[in-house]
């Protein structure tokens, strides 16, 4: 069973209906955030970077990122608006928060010590709140909810043992 490594809690300001997550070592990626961001999908993926799209378009999202050892525990559909999933390549281990207005924001999530492969499932919940609030004149914060769990991608090597002509097994 999968052990959570490390929790972080970071609140996002978004803007124009968007945020993302990008390496945040941005030398070695081609496209930088928001370049060529899809806004008619809930998660969209390019080279080292994750781009979510809101339901709201200017407010505080409430961001919480689980870095688990294994697959993260499944999470129930029902409790959350959207879900996706995509793979994700870090070189740094560190991931950089971005905004459409605000660009780069001062928080940074560890993934681990050293870069690697992972998979990230994103879940959100709030989204029909926070665009009814659309037309409020009051701050809005933490009304759209996030969780984004995160874990090494596992490559499965598949074994298949053949035997030669004569019948007997390979060996010695």
């Amino acid at each position: 069973m999968a052990q959570l490594v490390r929790e972080q809690h970071v609140d996002v300001f978004v803007s124009d209906y968007a945020f993302g997550l990008q390496e945040s070592d941005d030398a070695f990626l081609d496209l930088l955030f928001p370049d060529d961001f899809d806004f008619g999908t809930f998660l969209s993926t390019h080279p080292g970077r994750l781009d979510i799209t809101s339901a709201g378009h200017t407010h505080t999202a409430s961001v919480t990122v689980e870095v688990w050892d294994g697959p993260a525990p499944a999470q129930d559909p029902a409790d959350w608006e959207e879900q996706a999933e995509a793979d994700f390549e870090s070189v740094s281990g560190q991931v950089a928060v971005w905004s459409m207005s605000g660009g780069r924001l001062d928080d940074l999530i560890t993934l681990a010590d050293q870069g690697g492969s992972w998979r990230v499932r994103i879940s959100s919940s709030g989204r029909a709140a926070v665009r009814a609030l659309a037309e409020s004149e009051q701050s809005i914060e933490a009304v759209e909810r996030y969780l984004v769990q995160l874990w090494p991608a596992q490559l499965f090597a598949v074994h298949r043992w053949t035997r030669p002509p004569s019948g007997r097994r390979p060996g010695p």
